[in-house]
């Protein structure tokens, strides 16, 4: 892009804001925030494509004075971390819920391409899940307890395991969004074509709803976040692609970040996951009432957390600001 276009297209922005400054205008602290981080990637464009420029001198001299403005009096706060999660990232990953729609829809096709391929070939989920699980599980639904294989083990370490394996799955879906976000899809795929595969063999053996009301227990937040995960993927691969009016690079690392932002906030999450099961799904005698309880409970958490509650905090502050 040509110096002048950069300034024809941003100059507008760049006044308000200098104005805004001048005058010390009480600007809600989002909005003031967000007109930061657009400065500040005006100016590594800058920095990138008109290293000798008075557009760069003027971004300079802009961004240094927005600074001080921000942070001359800045405290501390004390509740940082209940701000991350109460506020700062559900209004962040509002921004970003036409990816997680991508990332979902991805994961229910391989799903549905894992049910049809075990209901034309049942042997299909050994070349996913390997002989020795395949046939330690079905010898588990022979002797009537078709989920038996979560019993095996200690409760805490398996709870350790567990979690520092999703985890590991969800860093890999968002890493492999580097390769321009083909990387994710793949991540995404091969886990929804898996757990299709998984599902349909305890329905083709007759005890779909008793494996399913057990593994859910836990499943309902550990695939969901896996979800949330390889939407992290795709917002880096979608920076990688579509930079926009930023070099490729200084968009890749924004898209980096926001991926990783968003990688974050699964842990949590997958730790609740692996408490249950580890401590909870090995209890598969438990009332129905119970097991459904947990289930739409945890069903109900995600959807509040991660498409609810953005959308309705992104409503609230752009009321403020208007």
């Amino acid at each position: 892009m040509r110096e002048a276009a950069f300034v024809k297209q941003n100059k507008e922005k760049w006044i308000a804001f200098e104005k805004a400054i001048t005058l010390k205008s009480q600007l809600n602290p989002d909005t003031l925030a967000e007109h930061y981080i657009h400065l500040t990637n005006d100016l590594a464009f800058a920095q990138s494509y008109y290293p000798d420029s008075k557009t760069l001198l003027y971004l300079n001299s802009l961004t240094t004075q927005a600074h001080q403005q921000i942070y001359k009096n800045k405290k501390e706060q004390k509740n940082r971390i209940v701000s991350f999660w109460k506020t700062e990232f559900p209004l962040f990953f509002a921004g970003y819920q036409k990816e997680l729609i991508y990332a979902l829809l991805f994961f229910c096709v391989a799903i549905a391409i894992g049910v049809l391929s075990m209901l034309f070939d049942d042997t299909f989920v050994r070349a996913i899940l390997g002989d020795s699980y395949v046939n330690q599980t079905m010898d588990n639904i022979d002797s009537g307890n078709p989920t038996a294989i979560y019993d095996s083990g200690g409760e805490f370490g398996t709870f350790i395991a567990i979690t520092v394996n999703n985890i590991r799955v969800a860093i890999m879906a968002f890493a492999f969004g580097v390769l321009a976000g083909i990387g994710t899809v793949y991540i995404l795929f091969l886990n929804g074509v898996m757990v299709g595969a998984f599902f349909t063999m305890f329905y083709n053996s007759g005890v779909f709803w008793e494996a399913s009301k057990n593994i859910m227990l836990h499943g309902t937040i550990e695939l969901s976040v896996i979800v949330v995960a390889g939407c992290a993927g795709l917002v880096m691969g979608k920076g990688i692609l579509f930079p926009k009016t930023f070099s490729r690079r200084v968009s890749f690392m924004k898209a980096a970040k926001d991926g990783l932002k968003i990688v974050v906030s699964t842990i949590p999450f997958f730790i609740i996951a692996g408490f249950i099961e580890g401590f909870i799904t090995r209890y598969n005698t438990m009332p129905i009432w119970l097991a459904l309880t947990i289930i739409m409970a945890s069903f109900g958490l995600i959807i509040y957390y991660y498409f609810w509650y953005p959308i309705q905090l992104k409503k609230q502050y752009g009321a403020r600001e208007s």
